[in-house]
């Protein structure tokens, strides 16, 4: 069953200019198209009110679901005249930093996470349902070669963080910032990358645009109409094994304990047309019916789409490499199953939102990222958002005070409280 998708990121939306030329096809592009594609403005905050306070006690994983390690506590934020809610739960993933149960004991184990990472082959088909082949070349994208440097990335990697006192990940680093004086030293959530097969999407004529490669080959970019390709990712039945995230639910590759890459070679998704693009990451979970196997448990397959970005593509740093999956990763632990709200906040990039979707807050701005070399190349992680910004915690209780994280420079004080939809 396919559910929503959940926290895409959005790069901008723009006029994506075609090739004019008679010898290029209809639905062929420049591969500068994306070159300029930027970030938003920011908006002016509303004011809001004081600051929150984050709750001490936890209980563990979601009853009655077969899905990762999980938690779940709470923060109190001040009202509104719109609101009529003082506690916020969240769920995050792992074990629990927070002491739990009437004698206060803290969890200080590390819990470890299969994370498979899935290279996805994608198949641009013609009108008859054959490869399509332009230039006498096949249209067909691979990621299989960008497993290797993802895998050497600071998300699967580890590196020195302030938060830390041993190398960890940079998920974790973030996990542990926002926690760091509640939870013991060795409190740690680890992904154990398993790299796996590559799986194949085949994409209709008519629901993609594409530009080439200087040699000609496929491709410099895709561009996939997001319903189609939500559609084609997602299986339509539990038994599916036509889509990537059913092939690899049936043939083994992923499990309802994994947090799962579907791993995308520069293939961007947009709403209606390709001027309304791009989105380049998102998560979400597949949910699927329980068996006698995991006792009649609801199944929830926790997955993203993230797309490698090579160089070129867009002119902006923000948007290299591993930032879509450090995105996506680094809310999959805020929000495994897209169900926190928060009230409403209006961030320094102008998103309006309700929800704990750490990434949306930073994607774009100036600051964004923040570069790590590890491993003999340069990574481009984002910096996160903290649970202390959506919770209004003045001051904050987050390492060193921070808003956010790793540089904590990018958000200096908590979100203030917005009328709903932030008008």
């Amino acid at each position: 069953m396919r559910v929503a998708l959940l926290a895409a990121l959005v790069v901008s939306t723009v006029s994506v200019p075609s090739l004019s030329s008679a010898q290029m096809e209809s639905d062929q592009l420049d591969p500068q198209a994306l070159a300029d594609v930027v970030p938003t403005t920011q908006h002016p905050k509303l004011a809001g009110l004081g600051g929150g306070v984050i709750g001490s006690r936890s209980t563990s994983d979601v009853l009655g679901v077969d899905s990762i390690p999980s938690f779940t506590s709470y923060f109190y934020r001040g009202d509104t005249a719109s609101y009529f809610q003082f506690t916020w739960p969240y769920t995050m993933v792992g074990h629990t930093p927070l002491a739990q149960g009437d004698d206060g004991d803290r969890e200080g184990e590390t819990t470890r996470i299969n994370a498979p990472v899935i290279p996805v082959t994608v198949v641009l088909l013609d009108t008859d349902g054959t490869t399509r082949i332009v230039g006498g070349k096949p249209l067909v994208s691979t990621a299989t070669q960008f497993v290797g440097p993802t895998l050497s990335s600071p998300i699967f990697s580890t590196t020195s963080y302030s938060s830390s006192r041993a190398p960890t990940q940079y998920t974790d680093a973030i996990h542990r910032a926002q926690f760091f004086n509640q939870a013991d030293d060795d409190w740690h959530t680890l992904l154990r990358p398993m790299p796996t097969p590559a799986v194949t999407m085949a994409l209709p004529r008519g629901s993609y645009s594409f530009a080439l490669n200087a040699d000609g080959s496929c491709c410099k970019f895709i561009l996939v109409d997001i319903n189609v390709f939500s559609n084609a990712l997602f299986p339509p039945t539990a038994a599916d094994t036509t889509t990537p995230i059913g092939n690899a639910e049936n043939n083994g590759l992923i499990r309802t304990k994994d947090i799962s890459t579907f791993l995308f070679n520069n293939v961007f998704l947009y709403f209606g047309t390709p001027n309304n693009c791009c989105v380049i990451g998102f998560h979400s979970d597949d949910v699927e019916p329980g068996t006698k196997a995991n006792g009649m448990r609801e199944k929830r397959y926790v997955v993203n789409y993230s797309s490698w970005i090579s160089p070129g593509v867009f002119r902006s740093t923000n948007f290299l490499d591993i930032a879509a999956l450090s995105h996506e990763l680094a809310e999959t632990f805020a929000d495994p199953f897209g169900n926190n709200a928060t009230p409403f906040w209006l961030s320094p990039n102008g998103n309006c939102q309700n929800n704990l979707e750490v990434g949306d807050v930073i994607e774009g701005l100036p600051n964004a990222n923040y570069a790590v070399t590890l491993n003999g190349a340069t990574y481009h992680p984002q910096n996160e958002a903290l649970l202390q910004w959506f919770a209004g915690s003045n001051p904050s209780n987050a390492i060193g005070g921070a808003f956010s994280y790793p540089d904590t420079t990018v958000l200096t004080s908590a979100a203030a409280v917005q009328a709903p939809n932030c008008p």
